[in-house]
């Protein structure tokens, strides 16, 4: 099974409830208990997201995590490549890991192009996508994404 991690998950979940009040700062406390999550996770979420550049810091009293960039820029792709590294499926579709055996591999190609198309879909899609929910029985505004995948080649 391809799986993002629990903290990738709770990364979108987090900058999904940043993108409905994008001009608000935000405590870890507030948006832990406001997501139900454990707090030192959510810290550590927060400070890797800033350090990726998708979230600004301010100090103080009445400081707090915030957007960087509106939420229409920022996507699926960025935010599990600033958790988990680069989107590879398999270690040969990861250039910076590189594959012993790539050289007498038939399928390595065949695996970048998989690799692409899930990097394409997540690009695809913007936090603020995430922020809309999906009409019952619909795909909302991502029929476009999905029609446009399925052609790729």
């Amino acid at each position: 099974m391809i799986r993002i991690n629990r903290e990738t998950d709770y990364a979108i979940v987090l900058l999904s409830l940043m993108a409905m009040e994008p001009d608000k700062l935000y405590s870890a406390g507030v948006l832990a208990s406001q997501r139900g999550l454990p707090q030192p996770a959510v810290s550590k979420i927060l400070k890797l997201l800033a350090r990726s550049g998708m979230l600004v810091s301010a100090r103080g009293a009445k400081g707090g995590y915030g957007l960087a960039r509106p939420a229409e820029e920022i996507t699926l792709a960025q935010i599990v490549t600033a958790m988990e590294g680069p989107i590879a499926l398999t270690d040969c579709a990861d250039e910076a890991l590189g594959c012993q055996y790539l050289s007498s591999c038939v399928i390595s190609s065949n695996w970048n192009h998989i690799n692409r198309v899930v990097h394409r879909a997540l690009d695809a899609i913007s936090l603020k996508d995430m922020t809309r929910p999906l009409p019952e029985g619909g795909s909302g505004g991502l029929d476009e994404i999905y029609v446009s995948l399925a052609n790729l080649s």
